[in-house]
């Protein structure tokens, strides 16, 4: 299961939104083996695309480095779909190297009705796609 806070949720939803129609991407960084997310940290979708993210690889070894220096770790990596459900594609599958992160994603587009995003996180190790529960808290 994934525990974030109310606040953590609404940058993440937030940046999708803003970034949208290109996808949007980031990380939050916690405590190594804590497992919480702390530090937001929003990324430059490199690609600019409606349809696919990716990280600029300058600022992703700035951010590594830096999380190293902190004593942190990746808990989240997010990005959003614009046009298709919050659901890991085949790519977001083949790109999943962190097998002990939540990778959440966020739809900005309304492909179940049930308004106008998603938000949904899953494990992803070794190929295989494990959809978890996401329990939003106010405050750990």
């Amino acid at each position: 299961m994934l525990t974030l806070t109310q606040a953590l949720h609404d940058q993440i939803v937030a940046h999708a939104r803003q970034d949208h129609p290109d996808e949007a991407c980031g990380v939050v960084a916690g405590p190594e083996g804590t497992g919480r997310p702390e530090r937001f940290i929003p990324m430059l979708n490199a690609a600019r695309s409606p349809t696919f993210y990716e990280f600029d690889s300058g600022d992703l070894l700035k951010l590594y480095r830096e999380m190293d220096d902190r004593d942190e770790e990746p808990v989240i990596v997010y990005h959003s779909h614009t046009a298709t459900e919050a659901y890991p594609s085949r790519t977001d599958i083949t790109y999943a190297n962190e097998p002990g992160a939540h990778y959440v994603l966020v739809s900005t587009a309304d492909t179940d009705d049930a308004g106008e995003f998603q938000f949904r996180s899953f494990r992803i190790v070794d190929g295989e796609v494990t959809e978890e529960e996401v329990e939003i808290v106010q405050a750990y």
